[in-house]
């Protein structure tokens, strides 16, 4: 079963009451005990050491796993009872109204996080005049996460209106949403109606998004593991060359590939494998004078083309 954002929340906070009374807890235990799998809690548990009492750094979780047990090795350092400062309690007070505001935002939810809020509100006191001030408006992203979320949630199905940087176009379909995660951006994993597939779509390019009263059914199928990326090219996809300058090493650090060999300049020789090589092109431009593709001929010419196109235009504005 897909497990959105929220039940997640809940469902990690639950967890931190339940390793601080069973030190030393069985992975296995602890993952039946919630319902998820082995995989699931460890991705849990990988975030938690990120979590604690203060965004300063300070006094966060020291939880860790040998695969086998889980411990925590600081529960008694931050069970003291929290004191915010002033410039924290502002923060979270600011947060806590925008969020409250999401579209798509379940009600019990929006009621729980007011009632939170006001019991903040109180305890901050006259700090919390300072954050009645300040407000902060969500870019498109924030709607469309909560519309997700809340499709999840509900079993229902999408509309969207999404944009391929690959093609350069908008399409239309209609998706039955799956699972909300984060690699780098925000993705909505859904099963297309339009292509009959399992497909991946990054939140910031979605143009357009409805809920419709269609229950979701996507089929039964294995969900991925994104431990090592988002993109995970197979063995027998085809295989692209780039070169790149002293400017373009970025390349090596985002996209996973088979090899990055040191050239003379001071740039990189970069083999990678990829199901789509057209979808490069966009890179080749990107990278200016700074990259090339070598091969296959084919896509190197193409880029060539494309680059050619672009500053035809260019000089016919000029």
């Amino acid at each position: 079963m897909a497990t959105n954002a929220i039940d997640q929340t809940r469902r990690m906070l639950s967890l931190v009451t339940y390793l601080r009374e069973r030190p030393g807890a069985r992975v296995g235990d602890v993952a039946r005990a919630f319902g998820i799998t082995e995989d699931e809690l460890i991705s849990d548990l990988d975030i938690l050491p990120l979590c604690g009492t203060s965004f300063r750094g300070g006094d966060l979780l020291d939880i860790d796993t040998d695969g086998e047990r889980i411990w925590w090795h600081n529960p008694d350092d931050v069970a003291a009872p929290l004191r915010l400062a002033a410039d924290e309690a502002t923060a979270l007070l600011v947060a806590a109204r925008a969020v409250s505001t999401l579209p798509g935002l379940r009600e019990s939810d929006r009621q729980a996080l007011l009632r939170a809020t006001a019991k903040l509100e109180a305890a901050a006191g006259d700090t919390a005049g300072a954050s009645s001030r300040l407000s902060v408006t969500f870019e498109s992203e924030g709607g469309v996460f909560a519309d997700v979320d809340r499709a999840i949630s509900e079993r229902r199905r999408l509309w969207l209106r999404y944009y391929s940087p690959a093609r350069d176009e908008l399409t239309e379909r209609e998706v039955d949403p799956i699972r909300l995660f984060a690699v780098g951006h925000t993705y909505v994993e859904a099963w297309c109606r339009l292509s009959e597939a399992r497909r991946t779509f990054r939140l910031d390019r979605v143009a357009e998004i409805k809920i419709l009263d269609e229950p979701s059914a996507p089929p039964e199928i294995e969900l991925r593991d994104l431990s090592e990326g988002l993109v995970q090219p197979g063995a027998d996809d085809p295989e692209v060359v780039i070169e790149v300058g002293p400017g373009g090493r970025w390349v090596a650090e985002y996209y996973p590939h088979d090899s990055a060999d040191e050239l003379s300049d001071g740039g990189l020789r970069i083999t990678l494998r990829t199901p789509d090589p057209a979808s490069l092109r966009r890179l080749a431009l990107r990278l200016g004078g700074e990259g090339r593709i070598v091969a296959p001929p084919a896509l190197a010419q193409s880029a060539r083309e494309a680059a050619s196109g672009a500053l035809a235009a260019y000089e016919s504005v000029g």
